[in-house]
């Protein structure tokens, strides 16, 4: 299967089914120090189809029986990038009765557009690691975007959306002294949950510890807060190791 791939075990989202719309070059509007991916091999914030509409559908009418909780709109880049998504988004609702999740780098979401087709989805994650653009040169890396534009992107977003946002936040040496300011914005933003995130899936930074993360999630509070280290992770079977892998080398 070349754009269905999973069930992955995820933190987050239990046994998630991913979708990927770009399902090719490694291609984001971030490139993240952290990515398990690497480096972006394409670093854009311009929308365009990646792949058809028409041929994600026949991947997914082509799936044997699967057990998961969420489809999972993530993969080899930023899935907002897809001009596609709205539609991919309601044809995965006509064919099944699970909940769509989107998680997104918030980068377009100052888009009009983008955030109406992110309004589909029954739970969109949404990055924000930085508190300052010094921070967000130094960790994402993005392409020619600002940390004002995504942060009104996100704000927006929320008062529109009549699903559930969730924040999620990466912790790690670059930023974990800037945990006090992440958390008043992610007051400000008040999401249904803030996750909370540090890599430890093999890449090029290194986790924080249970410890650290520990006290970081304090200051969070009383927002709700799930932590990578809190969660369980359920135990699943990929339809296809190479295509996993692809998108969760580890």
């Amino acid at each position: 299967m070349k754009y269905v791939y999973g069930p992955v075990p995820s933190w987050r989202l239990g046994r998630s089914l991913g979708v990927d719309l770009i399902s090719g070059e490694h291609t984001c509007s971030f490139s993240c120090i952290y990515c398990q991916l690497g480096e972006t091999q394409r670093k854009t914030k311009e929308r365009k189809v990646f792949n058809s509409t028409q041929d994600i559908i026949k991947d997914i009418e082509n799936l044997p029986g699967v057990e998961f909780d969420y489809i999972t709109l993530s993969g080899t880049g930023e899935p907002t990038l897809g001009l596609n998504l709205a539609e991919v988004v309601r044809e995965l609702k006509k064919r099944f009765s699970k909940p769509v999740a989107v998680l997104t780098n918030s980068t377009l979401m100052a888009d009009p557009k983008v955030r109406q087709d992110l309004s589909n989805c029954d739970l969109v994650i949404a990055k924000l690691d930085a508190p300052n653009e010094t921070l967000l040169q130094a960790i994402n890396r993005p392409a020619g975007v600002g940390l004002s534009g995504i942060v009104a992107g996100i704000k927006k977003f929320n008062q529109e959306y009549p699903g559930k946002l969730i924040l999620q936040v990466m912790f790690l040496e670059q930023n974990k002294d800037q945990a006090e300011a992440l958390a008043k914005l992610a007051k400000e933003i008040n999401p249904v949950e803030v996750q909370i995130n540090t890599p430890l899936r093999p890449c090029a930074a290194k986790p924080l510890s249970k410890e650290e993360i520990d006290k970081i999630k304090e200051l969070f509070k009383p927002l709700k807060i799930n932590s990578v280290y809190d969660a369980p992770k359920p135990i699943v079977e990929p339809l296809d190791e190479q295509q996993t892998r692809k998108r969760r080398p580890v």
